[in-house]
């Protein structure tokens, strides 16, 4: 089993960064983490976020980042994922209303084609982040898998959030095993901490290990037992306890 680095999804400790993005990259540096996946940047413009996550000793894993800034500010986006060492953009979801159909989701991940092209050129990465209403079936294929099979691996890949696969219906070890080398990001995520919820990881860790390409392990919670910081900090210490950090 070769090491996967962690970095937790900072919309698990969203409160925090809106007050001190940069006391909060240093608390989770101090943890144990290994980087963090940028949704927004709390109290911080790019800029400052990426020096103090440098100056935690820590990496950007990723971007979340929407589809509008995408379409009306792809310069920034490139722009802001140079300045934080980023190789990953993420698009974190669509709506609904806009998967309810092949042809319909086929448009998505043609769009998506385009924008991953116009990233590739800068050595990023474009992923697609799932919701569990893409895993309803479609003539045979959930929402999501018909949007990542319009457009080419070069140019979309994928960022699997296994418990959302799981609400959804499907079972996640095999999704990753379908989607194969098309994902390099995983969010580990159980809803609340990590072991506390319906994933079995066991499978999921088998799954990753036969894919063999998986770059981060992202760590999101979405509720809580315990105030965020210390739900990010049990999660770590779960993962640690299984081996997996």
């Amino acid at each position: 089993m070769a090491h996967i680095p962690v970095s937790l999804q900072l919309w698990s400790v969203r409160d925090h960064v809106k007050n001190d993005f940069a006391a909060t990259v240093a608390a989770l540096a101090k943890f144990g983490y290994q980087g963090v996946e940028t949704a927004g940047y709390g109290n911080l413009d790019a800029k400052g976020a990426a020096e103090a996550v440098r100056a935690a000793g820590l990496q950007v894993s990723g971007m979340h980042v929407g589809i509008d800034a995408l379409r009306n500010s792809p310069n920034t986006v490139i722009t802001d994922a140079l300045t934080l060492g980023s190789r990953h953009v993420i698009v974190p979801w669509f709506p609904k209303a806009l998967l309810a159909t092949t042809a319909a989701c086929a448009a998505l991940g043609e769009e998506l084609a385009v924008h991953g092209r116009r990233l590739a050129a800068h050595g990023i990465q474009l992923h697609y982040h799932n919701h569990d209403f893409e895993m309803a079936r479609i003539d045979g294929l959930t929402a999501f898998e018909r949007i990542l099979d319009a457009a080419p691996p070069a140019h979309l890949l994928c960022e699997a959030d296994l418990f959302w696969v799981k609400v959804g219906g499907d079972d996640p070890a095999s999704f990753l095993r379908r989607q194969g080398r098309r994902v390099r990001l995983v969010h580990l995520k159980d809803e609340k901490e990590l072991g506390t919820g319906p994933v079995d990881f066991p499978s999921v860790f088998a799954a990753i290990d036969s894919i063999g390409c998986v770059e981060w392990q992202v760590i999101e919670i979405e509720k809580y037992n315990h105030d965020p910081l210390e739900s990010a900090r049990l999660s770590l210490e779960t993962l640690k306890s299984w081996g997996r950090a």
